[in-house]
């Protein structure tokens, strides 16, 4: 990784990326769409487009690591998430559900943020296979290396997934 391409990932941290790009019109409905429909793991999707959007895909070494994180997201991440989703009914006509939802939402949200700096870390790791630059970093060659990369082939995925891309600034290009 080149220390340009680790300072501009530096300055701009994941987290702070996925809440600039999470709060863009139409993409949190589109995150969450894919999550449902498509099994897409929107902290994964955050990532990716963090790396694109620095003109870098990840490396065999960070593909090798995202197993471990993916790992923490399905026993962690998406008991809390299956947990918020099933009591909403129920929160709301009983205030102790409700207040018992709200402290799963908020850990929710810490393991998802847990989830992104493991993410971070993987990325700006020392290792030089742990990033490579984009081979292109247009909107459309963005869309497909990320439908390629969380396995996209529906139609409508793909729209989503666009909607997405889209609402991404200009990337810039690695040096």
């Amino acid at each position: 990784m080149t220390a340009i391409l680790r300072a501009r990932l530096t300055q701009q941290p994941l987290w702070e990326f996925a809440l600039v790009l999470y709060g863009q019109p139409e993409v949190e409905q589109a995150c969450l769409a894919l999550q449902d429909q498509a099994l897409v793991d929107v902290c994964e999707l955050l990532w990716r487009c963090w790396l694109l959007r620095h003109g870098a895909v990840p490396g065999p070494r960070s593909e090798k690591g995202l197993v471990e994180v993916l790992r923490w997201q399905r026993e962690v991440t998406a008991p809390l998430r299956r947990l918020r989703r099933q009591l909403k009914p129920e929160a709301e006509v009983q205030p102790g559900v409700a207040a018992l939802r709200k402290t799963l939402k908020l850990a929710e949200l810490k393991a998802e943020r847990e989830t992104l700096g493991r993410l971070e870390r993987l990325a700006l790791t020392a290792s030089p296979s742990a990033l490579i630059p984009a081979p292109s970093v247009g909107a459309e060659a963005a869309e497909k290396l990320l439908a390629n990369a969380l396995c996209l082939q529906k139609k409508t995925h793909l729209s989503t997934l666009h909607t997405l891309v889209a609402s991404l600034d200009p990337p810039t290009t690695p040096r």
